[in-house]
């Protein structure tokens, strides 16, 4: 993955960013996924921050991709200030 061709456009926890995954992909956008701890796990060393996860998005489809992220952040937001 080039950094050139790729940005970083959200973070968090697995199932957070399970669902602002979802929504990319059903609005037709291919995130990347990439899991710092999953992957040193399997390389034999441990992470301090377990299920934190990364997605990026090809840089032809940021524009595109910015606001249902938004929408994603609005909606946790709201749960969270309701919970």
């Amino acid at each position: 993955m080039s950094e050139t061709d790729y940005t970083k456009i959200f973070e968090g926890n697995f199932i957070i960013v399970q669902l602002a995954m979802d929504r990319l992909h059903s609005a037709g956008i291919q995130a990347i996924l990439k899991d710092e701890s999953e992957s040193g796990r399997l390389a034999g060393f441990g992470s301090s921050i377990q299920g934190y996860q990364e997605l990026f998005v090809n840089n032809d489809e940021l524009d595109q991709a910015r606001p249902i992220i938004s929408a994603v952040k609005e909606e946790l937001e709201s749960r969270d200030m309701e919970g």
